[in-house]
């Protein structure tokens, strides 16, 4: 696997986003026109930096990183439904890891997943992030209803040290 950087390859992102759905983001499916929009706008762009997950020579998917000019970046993944499951979800959040501490000087990195995201949450704590907070109903989804979501977090000491630092979630308050 590899990761390239999204360089307004706009027909093929329109047919990434288009033809496969997306069950765990707000919007189950996309249209054509407003990702294009999108791409004129800059959405792929202002203040994010937004790279090609390539597997096998073909564009499997993309990572979006947001608020990159921040010290805590947030991040959307998107893999293509003959992708899911094969392990890139995995490499990709250990990629954006290497890039964001190494590269980039980040201290932390954040994902949300909706609860029910089982394959995400697994990809997570895979790659080495922490799950740090579970929030009740705070995933508006497109159709109108409402999902538990699940934070993770990496921190840049850990990724130096190689370690996992448990958080500390279930501490019982004085």
């Amino acid at each position: 696997m590899e990761l390239t950087l999204f360089n307004a390859e706009t027909e093929d992102l329109v047919q990434l986003l288009t033809e496969n759905d997306w069950p765990y983001h707000s919007g189950i499916s996309m249209d054509a026109d407003a990702v294009k929009k999108a791409v004129e706008k800059g959405y792929y762009a202002d203040d994010r930096e937004t790279f090609w997950i390539i597997e096998d020579g073909e564009k499997a998917g993309i990572l979006i990183i947001n608020d990159i000019n921040d010290s805590i970046p947030l991040f959307d993944i998107r893999l293509a439904a003959t992708a899911r499951g094969k392990g890139l979800g995995v490499k990709a959040l250990k990629w954006m890891q290497d890039y964001l501490f190494g590269e980039k000087n980040k201290i932390r990195i954040e994902g949300y997943t909706r609860a029910d995201n089982i394959a995400m949450r697994k990809s997570f704590t895979k790659a080495g992030f922490v799950k740090e907070g579970y929030l009740r109903s705070a995933w508006e989804n497109a159709d109108g209803t409402v999902s538990d979501t699940v934070l993770y977090g990496a921190i840049y000491e850990d990724w130096k040290a190689s370690t996992i630092t448990p958080s500390k979630i279930n501490e019982v308050p004085y």
